[in-house]
């Protein structure tokens, strides 16, 4: 049987609940981290290897790190996947498709050419909000989601609303201006009304390579408005999961609210839709064993679109603290593929 590898961070919910798995199912999974996996890998010849790759951990708070941490975290990627027939290499997820799904725009642009209902990309690179205006008027757009390309979780993303006749405008985001660092993820979601505030924010933003997105309304349950994370896994679903949120975002660090997907009273053709997309989507990436997808649920028609598809969106505390069948499913997914290929 070929070593278990886990590549990733010692500390995190991560490492712990894919060992603690591991354990469960006797699968005995070395470790490598993000700074000495090349040594490993040598230290590993020439057994062969099946890897899971999680993220690397980014503290930085500043948003001007982003693009110099994704472009590093590209490079290894790449390292990785060059490096996989010398070192008799096989992935849960293969590097080259984690790189593929952190390019948010030609993800959405690949399930929508498989006829996938995506919410809709609206333009690419904007680089100040005079161009963004241009394109709110030309897509008739009074209301956007702008999120840098190289972002993690809700860092950087914005929830833009312009009202065409009074001029009025709101903007949602955790982003902050500090008076030395730049731009700074916060951690927090606050809502701007003043127009010279939210100039200066976009501006700040868009000097970050940005994706536009039209914001769709989104469902609503008790008072909020929610999406759905699904965490699909060689073809099954093992983790269908609401986030419900006050504001336009609903990321779960920004104190959100998950909810157990039965307790929204969904019907069974649409959360058979739900699957369906998500099983679809994941079929774009064949080399993709494990991925987590958020998906939007339109207000009032309830018809479900893909916003993005994470390769490593599989931390769900709610599952680790309970039956940890996410990790499971990936210790048994390891270990079958190491025992198949010898």
């Amino acid at each position: 049987m070929r070593r278990a590898v886990l590549l990733g961070v010692s500390d995190t919910k991560r490492t712990k609940y894919l060992k603690r798995a591991a354990k469960q199912i006797g699968l005995p999974l070395s470790f490598a981290g993000w700074k000495d996996w090349r040594d490993k890998l040598k230290s590993f010849e020439p057994d062969g290897v099946v890897m899971k790759i999680d993220p690397p951990r980014w503290d930085s708070p500043l948003l001007g790190d982003l693009d110099d941490l994704a472009k590093d975290y590209r490079k290894q990627l790449k390292e990785l996947a060059d490096a996989s027939d010398r070192y008799n290499m096989r992935f849960l997820n293969h590097p080259s498709e984690i790189s593929a799904l952190l390019d948010k725009a030609g993800c959405k642009e690949t399930l929508r050419r498989a006829g996938i209902p995506v919410t809709e990309l609206l333009a690419g690179n904007v680089r100040d909000v005079e161009r963004l205006f241009e394109i709110m008027k030309q897509k008739n757009a009074c209301q956007v989601f702008i999120k840098p390309v190289n972002g993690s979780g809700a860092a950087g993303v914005a929830a833009f609303r312009k009202q065409e006749g009074s001029g009025r405008m709101a903007l949602y985001t955790c982003a902050a201006e500090h008076p030395k660092k730049g731009l700074v993820n916060t951690g927090r979601l606050r809502r701007f009304s003043d127009k010279r505030e939210i100039f200066s924010l976009l501006n700040r933003l868009f000097e970050m390579e940005c994706v536009v997105e039209r914001w769709h309304a989104k469902a609503e349950h008790q008072g909020c408005s929610y999406d759905l994370r699904a965490v699909v896994q060689d073809g099954e679903c093992d983790c269908l999961l609401a986030r419900l949120s006050k504001g336009p975002i609903t990321n779960l660090q920004l104190n959100n609210h998950p909810l157990d997907v039965d307790g929204l009273g969904l019907s069974l053709d649409i959360l058979e839709e739900i699957l369906d997309i998500s099983k679809r989507a994941m079929r774009q990436y064949p080399r993709l064993l494990s991925a987590g997808i958020d998906i939007l649920l339109e207000k009032g028609s309830l018809k479900p679109r893909i916003i993005e598809m994470n390769g490593q969106g599989d931390l769900i505390y709610q599952d680790i603290y309970r039956k940890n069948a996410i990790y499971l499913h990936q210790a048994e997914l390891i270990k079958k593929m190491g025992e198949e290929l010898g």
